[in-house]
């Protein structure tokens, strides 16, 4: 402790073992230990005490659309990056596809890396893509660094990523588990969607019917057979029909290698409270019903879905039309996600540990980071500050997002992050930033 030169003490620190009143001491950097709450403070330590508030491992979010370069307007490395400091998030993963190029070869990571490499409130990594015509680029990005590759089994909704058929799906897969990389795959079956009813117009209860369960399902079920016969590691992104459950439960009794997410939106939001017209709720695949997200909740109460991540993809306001056919899919969510699923945890009899197993730990883990996602010794001191018992009302004008477009407007969530922690330094302090200190970062070999 004799080297340590921050102290971080709280009544509530959330650890591995639980959560108690503990001192946590930094040095270059990293966790030194966790100490006892009376622990003595070393001399030339600063000593930062917050008290009463929960002292929790920053948020790791590996399922973030930045859109940068190419379509800044939409977002940035700049905005999203605070967007995100301001949630308690220290690490997010951005994904390849809405920026361009598209991070499809090495080269277009090159680019992606130097676009964001000063602009980085906290730390960011990223994954690559996989396209139909790609297949010789995977393991060269796998080398350069990214975390995985993504996929779309339906249409992406940009031209420059268009989506795998089955037999793309499984030279992609093949190419990808030759070297023990990992798959994160969009499922929805595109003949399911193709088949549904497409009225367009505003009306909710049309678009839900043209994005169905069994779109979900279907491509679920695809994937997992793929992946057992080739003992490949996939995940499933975004999952929002209750329905794929059995199937997940079924393929990881039988030794498939899957994990799977979803996101706050499917966690707090439901079909029954969307207002016609309202297109900042149209996400793909959507929000559903109320009885379908209990499932989800009891889902990730049992392991079933291992992590909650924002697939914060935001756009131009303008793209937000009231016509849920033609306006772009996306939810903003990175500055408000702690706080959404926080409220929605409590009130089902969560505590903030499984929010931090859900959104820190688990999301860490998926994509190897092992110095990320719990306080404990030889870890990142990367923290938030959170008063959880403390509400305030979403006001779009006081987001960090580039467009304060969000389906939260007017909601009043519990949770306030009052400071941000990257690596010992304090990033954010009561809506106060400093200039970017995040690294970028790649696979852990």
């Amino acid at each position: 402790m004799s080297d340590a030169e921050l102290v971080l003490r709280s009544t509530r620190v959330i650890t591995p073992e639980g959560t108690r009143a503990a001192t946590v001491t930094v040095s270059a950097g990293k966790i030194t230990a966790v100490l006892p709450y009376d622990a003595e403070v070393p001399a030339g330590a600063r000593l930062e005490d917050v008290g009463d508030h929960v002292l929790l491992p920053g948020l790791v979010d590996t399922h973030v659309h930045v859109n940068d370069p190419g379509r800044t307007e939409w977002e940035g490395f700049w905005t999203a990056t605070r967007a995100a400091a301001a949630g308690g998030i220290t690490t997010l993963i951005d994904m390849p596809l809405n920026s361009l190029p598209p991070t499809t070869t090495v080269e277009n990571l090159r680019v992606k890396r130097q676009v964001a490499a000063d602009k980085a409130h906290i730390d960011v990594g990223f994954w690559g893509g996989a396209l139909p015509d790609n297949v010789k680029d995977l393991r060269p990005l796998h080398d350069a660094g990214v975390f995985g590759f993504k996929a779309f089994l339906s249409p992406s909704g940009v031209d420059e990523f268009p989506h795998l058929d089955q037999d793309g799906l499984a030279r992609s897969m093949a190419e990808i588990a030759g070297f023990d990389g990992l798959l994160i795959v969009h499922a929805e079956d595109p003949h399911h969607l193709a088949a549904a009813p497409q009225h367009g117009g505003p009306k909710y209860a049309d678009f839900l019917a043209s994005r169905p369960r069994d779109a979900e399902d279907t491509a679920i079920a695809s994937l997992i057979a793929q992946a057992k016969r080739l003992h490949a590691r996939v995940h499933v992104l975004h999952l929002s029909s209750s329905d794929a459950l059995p199937l997940i439960r079924a393929a990881r009794a039988e030794g498939v290698r899957i994990t799977v997410e979803t996101c706050p939106h499917y966690l707090t939001l439901t079909a029954e409270e969307v207002p016609d017209g309202a297109s900042e709720f149209k996400c793909c695949p959507p929000i559903r019903e109320a009885a379908n997200q209990d499932l989800l909740w009891e889902a990730l109460a049992d392991g079933t879905i291992d992590c909650v991540v924002t697939d914060h993809s935001p756009s131009t306001a303008d793209l937000k039309t009231d016509d849920f056919a033609t306006a772009w899919g996306g939810i903003s969510g990175l500055q408000l996600s702690l706080a959404a699923v926080w409220t929605e945890a409590r009130e089902r009899g969560h505590g903030l540990e499984d929010v931090v197993r859900w959104m820190s730990t688990r999301t860490a883990a998926l994509v190897g980071l092992d110095g990320k996602g719990a306080i404990e010794a030889g870890r990142d001191a990367d923290f938030a500050v959170l008063a959880p018992d403390e509400t305030f009302t979403v006001d779009p004008a006081a987001l960090q997002h580039r467009n304060r477009v969000t389906a939260y407007a007017g909601k009043t969530l519990y949770g306030v992050v009052k400071s941000t922690w990257l690596r010992g330094e304090r990033i954010v302090h009561d809506g106060e930033f400093t200039e970017p200190k995040g690294t970028l970062l790649a696979r852990p070999q």
